[in-house]
């Protein structure tokens, strides 16, 4: 099967946010635009940015689609490829980028990225420049729904500008006043598979197994 260019919830340089206006109501975020505000809400009634276009252009590794992002988290599918994620006794498998920090443990991580199958798992690496960096392969066996990250806005008549990139919990009141991006999972019952990292590593994780260090 040929690799694709760059994983499925990967966002592309000709998609762009659609420039519909939102309104900050009492009760929360609006689309001024009714037909764009009903689609932009998920189940559960959070809004979600839209995008447009068509993945053309170059794909922008540090900006997950949210459209497809959302569609693979709830489905369990695999962030490079969109099909099944991988599964075996000890949980699914999922591959994270470690962003310049090395931590030992990883149970409870909150994350926007999918899972993975185990082909992408092995691939993803070759085609993300932040996997290349360094990165952690774990199974999970929970990976409870708590909430999204996305643009909070302030209540009407309160002071501030909209927070960027904020975690806003499904228990939160602040829920409705959310623009959604991603939506975030915690991972629980982890184990670590490996890791790979272009920095140093602190003694405590090299008895990882099959630790590998990235020189390209």
């Amino acid at each position: 099967m040929t690799e694709p260019i760059a994983p499925y919830v990967t966002s592309w340089t000709g998609e762009a946010r659609l420039p519909v206006a939102v309104v900050v109501t009492t009760s929360g975020m609006e689309y001024a635009d009714p037909a764009h505000d009903a689609l932009g809400r998920d189940v559960d009634g959070v809004l979600w940015e839209l995008r447009g276009g068509t993945a053309t252009g170059r794909p922008d590794y540090a900006d997950l689609h949210p459209e497809r992002q959302r569609d693979a988290m709830e489905n369990f599918s695999c962030a490079g490829c969109n099909g099944p994620a991988d599964r075996d006794g000890r949980g699914m498998s999922w591959l994270l980028p470690l962003l310049g920090t090395v931590t030992t443990c990883w149970e409870g991580v909150q994350t926007t990225i999918p899972p993975t199958c185990t082909g992408c798992a092995e691939a993803s690496p070759r085609r993300c420049p932040e996997l290349r960096k360094g990165h952690v392969r774990l199974r999970v066996r929970e990976a409870e729904p708590i909430g999204v990250r996305g643009t909070l806005y302030p209540r009407p008549g309160e002071p501030g500008a909209p927070e960027p990139d904020t975690l806003v919990l499904y228990d939160s009141p602040d829920l409705p006043f959310v623009v959604a991006r991603h939506a975030v999972r915690e991972l629980r019952r982890t184990t670590v598979v490996a890791f790979s990292a272009a920095i140093p590593l602190p003694v405590s994780c090299r008895s990882v197994p099959e630790l590998r260090t990235v020189t390209g």
